[in-house]
């Protein structure tokens, strides 16, 4: 136990109790104890590189490369993506692929290059592999996006896991984004970044690195083009990366710099070339498409946190009734279960659950319920005794089952790395469903302890399946929270196969997407979270996790009644809206901040129910490409480098552009516009780009602009969709898609294409399918006929 320990327990023991402090000191040096036990130090260690080349087999979609002391597997996917793997790695088994290695694409194949080198020459990119092991990432031009310099290893004379390096080098113009949801900003600048997730708390901010949602996936856009990288290893690690400098001509540019140290686990990476828009499709193809929400997923929810009852829960929903305030869903926190069980309401608070959940049902509230990733560990709990005797927890490397501490007590933990036992714990989702529930959030899922936020409750050396292969939680911390998201993914399906899944995970990992969605933790409540919050859906919209947004009235800091209203209006243009309330919040209903901004944030939620169709549009259309619903502003154009440092405004999908206010007591915000023409869309003044203009950000609003042409589908008055479409640009066209959708189940609806133009004196609409052009069958409301330009 070390000083951080203590410090955080002797904490615990002044809030919450003396009893439950001394538990986490217990339990704490108990971790320190089966670590000492089970991870022996590393000792003495050995470096190794691969050495020279030595001999090169071809094989299908490329070969292997041998080296003195390593070999290096190349292989081009016919999705495009490229693989390798040294010391023989293959790209199976991995937690991030969905189900199995695409096929290798026969046209590659492995032939000399120059310099004694060898490479495998694809449809959208180039490996070159140097005759010491450096590999080149070229595109079909030859220009260099990646160099891959030769690895290091560090191996343990006695035995045990390697460590590794990989250092590479990019384009001095590149920007880096991604490795998961960073609080520190869209763009990742000059800094280490941790690849091992932590439920920090109480709140985090841009200046702290520590997330919930880690993984070793970066994109990297330069003018020469966009790539992503992942390197497929589970472990914990860092990345650091320094951005380059263009110097004054040739030859004295210094190159951008990412140095991945992993502290175990395969070296093995695939890589991803092409526009933003066509590398995450080949990033969804291989690690599986996003789930698709319900419909009711993409409205408003709101956060009941802390102890409550039924009546409190009526009384939230009233509220937001008698004032003609949208509401979709209201997530209950842990104060409604019995903590002596799983899954369990507290009858006392909560005696008639299922007769309340009918209800708001019929008024069209979902209820959705929080899951922890624990078992109370008492006997005759009958999920306990379940799983003791279907031998399902997590063990420690002596044999006996593994204790932590969390807010029921005593707790045990289910190894999610198991197939059987995510099978038992998916079985466990009946009783929730039985209460009334129709969502389920999981938290404090990395795992870490409510008593010590940020310690990891499972040691290090705690032995977990990993689908038979075997290991410590070393390897499986970071994908434990995916495999609980799969288990009660799995687990929906099973026990209602005529609805979608709604899971929604604190953690995750590469692929996780493919159970759900995530939400930012507990970012800090002031200005800086607000940011933050920002960047954190963004960069996990370019991982492959499309539905993502922060908690509005977060935890930490004050609360403004400005700045709880900017940060609505920023989530009310999210794909998860989620405000929170209650006790543990400070009561976050909006109209507990005074008339104001009652009457604002109603604004905000009028206008996020009309935008229901084009959301629910942009949910399908992840589904089938991967795009996410929340893009940069040089998704479409990443050659722009004025777009590329813009980390304040973002596009929603390809018709809207969103500028949040960020700042405390701006009511005036300047907005870089991508080139083209845009409307703002409450004024319909229209704006020229690329251009960087300044627009009015009273507190009523904040500045969102259509592209001049978009065709969206919005919600009308009798709650069918329509179509708003903005007046292109003359003697240009514009257009847009619409998925219908029936709310809930697994058709997939034909996507419906619309072209507008103008035609003589007015703009005209239709709809292009395989039987050629026809009128659009739904209302159309054109916008922007004035063609009010704005002086710039």
């Amino acid at each position: 136990m070390d000083g951080r320990d203590l410090v955080r327990s002797v904490k615990m023991v002044g809030s919450a109790g003396a009893a439950q402090g001394l538990r986490t000191v217990r339990a704490a040096w108990r971790r320190r104890r089966a670590d000492a036990a089970g991870l022996p130090p590393r000792g003495a260690e050995r470096a190794r590189v691969p050495g020279p080349m030595q001999e090169v087999e071809p094989g299908p979609g490329g070969g292997v490369v041998r080296f003195s002391r390593s070999e290096l597997r190349v292989l081009v996917a016919v999705n495009g993506a490229v693989f390798w793997g040294w010391d023989g790695a293959g790209p199976e088994p991995s937690y991030a692929l969905a189900g199995r290695c695409p096929e290798p694409d026969p046209r590659a194949v492995l032939e000399p290059d120059k310099d004694g080198g060898w490479r495998v020459v694809a449809e959208r990119a180039t490996v070159a592999v140097s005759r010491h092991g450096a590999i080149e990432v070229r595109t079909p031009g030859g220009v260099v996006l990646r160099r891959e310099l030769p690895p290091r290893w560090w191996e343990p004379v006695g035995g045990g896991a390697a460590r590794w390096t990989q250092r590479s080098e990019v384009a001095a113009d590149a920007r880096f984004f991604g490795l998961g949801g960073r609080a520190t900003g869209l763009r990742l600048g000059h800094g280490t970044y941790r690849l091992w997730n932590t439920a920090v708390g109480p709140a985090f901010s841009p200046v702290e690195d520590a997330s919930s949602v880690t993984m070793p996936v970066q994109l990297v856009v330069a003018d020469a083009g966009t790539h992503l990288v992942f390197h497929d290893s589970s472990w914990d690690g860092t990345v650091a990366l320094r951005e380059g400098e263009e110097g004054s001509g040739s030859g004295h540019d210094r190159p951008g710099r990412s140095v991945l140290r992993m502290e175990g686990g395969p070296l093995r990476c695939w890589v991803m070339v092409g526009t933003p828009a066509r590398v995450l499709l080949a990033w969804a193809s291989l690690t599986g498409a996003p789930a698709l929400p319900p419909a009711w997923a993409l409205g408003h929810h709101h956060l009941r946190s802390g102890l409550g009852d039924e009546q409190e829960v009526r009384r939230i929903v009233a509220g937001y009734q008698e004032r003609d305030l949208p509401l979709d869903a209201v997530h209950l926190d842990v104060g409604h279960l019995d903590a002596r069980q799983v899954f369990t309401v507290d009858e006392e608070r909560f005696p008639k659950l299922p007769v309340l959940a009918d209800e708001l049902r019929r008024d069209g509230v979902r209820l959705v319920s929080v899951v922890g990733p624990v078992v109370p560990a008492a006997p005759g709990n009958a999920v306990y005794d379940s799983g003791t005797g279907e031998d399902v927890f997590v063990r420690d490397a002596s044999g006996p089952v593994v204790r932590g501490v969390a807010w029921p007590g005593d707790v045990v933990f289910p190894d999610f790395t198991h197939a059987r036992v995510r099978e038992w714990w998916g079985r466990l989702y009946e009783e929730g469903l039985r209460q009334g529930f129709t969502g389920f959030w999981h938290d404090l899922d990395a795992p870490t302890s409510l008593a010590a936020f940020g310690e990891p409750t499972l040691p290090r050396s705690a032995r977990h399946s990993l689908e038979g292969g075997g290991g410590d939680h070393r390897e499986a911390h970071n994908v434990y929270a995916l495999c609980m998201a799969r288990a009660g993914y799995e687990g929906l399906r099973s026990l209602v196969p005529e609805e979608r899944p709604f899971v929604l995970s604190r953690s995750g990992w590469a692929g996780m997407q493919r159970y759900g969605g995530t939400w930012s933790g507990d970012v800090a409540a002031g200005w800086p979270g607000l940011r933050a919050s920002l960047a954190l859906v963004m960069g996990l919209g370019l991982c492959g996790v499309p539905y993502a947004g922060p908690d509005v009235g977060e935890a930490g800091g004050s609360r403004s009644p400005e700045l709880y209203l900017r940060w609505f209006q920023l989530a009310a243009y999210l794909p998860l809206f989620r405000t929170r309330g209650g006790a543990r919040a400070g009561r976050g209903e909006p109209w507990a901040l005074g008339a104001e901004v009652l009457e604002h944030t109603r604004t905000a939620l009028v206008e996020r129910r009309r935008l229901l169709p084009y959301f629910m549009t942009l949910a399908h259309l992840a589904r089938r490409t991967g795009a996410p619903y929340v893009r940069p502003l040089w998704w479409s154009a990443p050659e722009e480098r004025a777009l590329r440092d813009c980390e304040d405004a973002f596009l929603l999908g390809d018709c809207l552009l969103v500028a949040p206010v960020l700042d405390p007591g701006a009511d005036r915000r300047a907005v870089q516009l991508p080139r083209g023409r845009w409307y703002d869309v409450v004024t319909e003044q229209a704006y020229e780009g690329p251009a960087q203009v300044l627009v009015d950000a009273p507190l009523a609003r904040i500045p969102v602009f259509a592209r001049a042409g978009a065709v969206l589908p919005v919600r009308g008055e009798d709650g069918g969709t329509e179509l708003e479409v903005w007046a292109p640009a003359r003697g240009r066209t514009g257009g847009g898609l619409v998925v219908p959708d029936a709310g809930d189940g697994w058709a997939e609806p034909e996507i419906e294409r619309y072209v507008s133009r103008w035609r003589a004196r007015r703009v005209v609409v239709e709809r292009e399918g395989e039987d050629g052009v026809s009128e659009p069958s739904r209302p159309v409301r054109v916008r922007g006929l004035e063609e009010r330009s704005a002086q710039m």
